[in-house]
């Protein structure tokens, strides 16, 4: 019995609508096959990124990988991926309309992918070698730092706007050009909740404070302070929940844009402990020597709380050896921030131990470095 003419007799379908359905699923199968292959390829992106680095510095690329590529390794496997995916998406593009649907999708999330990896990127290679860069030009590392990578962010999202645009033939250009001159009518009409919004805008931005955080805000300089807990940050206002109330205070975004913030939460430090082993027992000249090397090292840091640094030298039981312990605190605003001293902090560390040599002091650090919330109190 043929069963291409049951089917036919089944559905009702005629011959061409039939030969249709049969190529569009080999097709489907095909690039089934090909997305699955895809998935199997894009786990060894970071490998074919390990080559090409090795091409370019052989001598460096252990050095290049495990500081750059080891650190987002998955980020490397989704986007190469997604890459991959994009253009098996070809093995359907004669019918239009599915490969129009998929092809959306595909698109955005390639573009987000590799957006979202060339921010990642550019953050390690600014912690592992900006920082080096920085310090041999003789410049001073401070929060601009910070700063520079919000507006690296921030073009390269807009890259991947236009990209996703261009990926979609839309005319962005003239997108633009008809919502500016509509803007500038709505401007005159909405001038206080433009404002509002430029300060919404501002304040995720500059993130001085997030949702969570107990924050003191000087509304009025004829009446107290308002100290409370910032509940929400919406497109309008800042909600915050007053601490002696626990009443609701909102206020525009425009005015928290404009006024004088002190932040309790971040007020916090952040301890550390470092251990240092030395091989030979340190006679009081070069425990001296030791102190004033850890401390001009240390204090020199930025970020690092003035004259936190504590150092105790002992003689472990049974070894002709030193052991030092150094503690001194970190302040830090922000989570981004406390990872740049920190990352500052590993350099220092170099530094102590290059400074040491000179004098034929050897010592190894215990790994790993202990680093201790310490809340501020309110």
């Amino acid at each position: 019995m043929d069963i291409p003419v049951i089917l036919r007799d089944w559905f009702q379908i005629d011959a061409e609508t039939q030969r249709f359905l049969v190529s569009l699923g080999v097709r489907l199968a095909v690039f089934l096959f090909f997305v699955f292959i895809s998935l199997l390829v894009g786990r060894y992106t970071p490998l074919l990124i390990k080559l090409i680095i090795r091409r370019f510095s052989p001598h460096q690329v252990s050095d290049i990988y495990a500081h750059l590529i080891e650190p987002i390794e998955p980020l490397f496997k989704a986007a190469g991926t997604l890459v991959l995916i994009s253009v098996c998406l070809n093995l359907i593009q004669e019918y239009e309309g599915f490969y129009q649907f998929l092809k959306f999708f595909v698109d955005f999330a390639v573009v987000l992918s590799t957006a979202w990896l060339a921010s990642q990127l550019f953050r390690q290679f600014v912690r592992v070698y900006g920082i080096e860069l920085i310090r041999r030009l003789g410049l001073e590392i401070d929060e601009m730092l910070l700063v520079f990578e919000t507006l690296a962010n921030t073009i390269i999202g807009f890259i991947a706007v236009v990209a996703f645009a261009q990926s979609q033939n839309i005319n962005l250009i003239g997108l633009l050009a008809g919502v500016g001159i509509g803007g500038i009518a709505i401007a005159f009409a909405a001038q206080k909740t433009l404002e509002q919004l430029l300060g919404t805008v501002v304040l995720y931005l500059d993130r001085p404070f997030i949702p969570g955080d107990y924050i003191r805000v000087g509304l009025n300089p004829h009446t107290e302070p308002v100290y409370g807990r910032v509940e929400s940050i919406g497109l309008r206002s800042t909600k915050l929940r007053t601490a002696a109330k626990s009443t609701l205070v909102i206020v525009p975004n425009s005015t928290m844009a404009n006024v004088d913030i002190e932040n309790i939460t971040r007020g916090k430090k952040v301890m550390v402990l470092l251990y240092l082993d030395f091989s030979q027992s340190l006679g009081e000249r070069e425990q001296a020597l030791v102190e004033q090397v850890v401390k001009e090292c240390t204090n020199a840091l930025f970020g690092i709380d003035p004259g936190s640094t504590k150092i105790m030298l002992f003689h472990l039981d049974g070894k002709p050896e030193t052991r030092a312990r150094v503690t001194f605190f970190i302040l830090g605003s922000s989570e981004n921030s406390i990872q740049l001293r920190k990352r500052l902090l590993e350099l220092a560390n170099q530094t102590i131990s290059k400074k040491l040599a000179t004098f034929n002091i050897q010592f190894t650090m215990q790994d790993p470095t202990i680093y201790v919330e310490s809340p501020v109190t309110i």
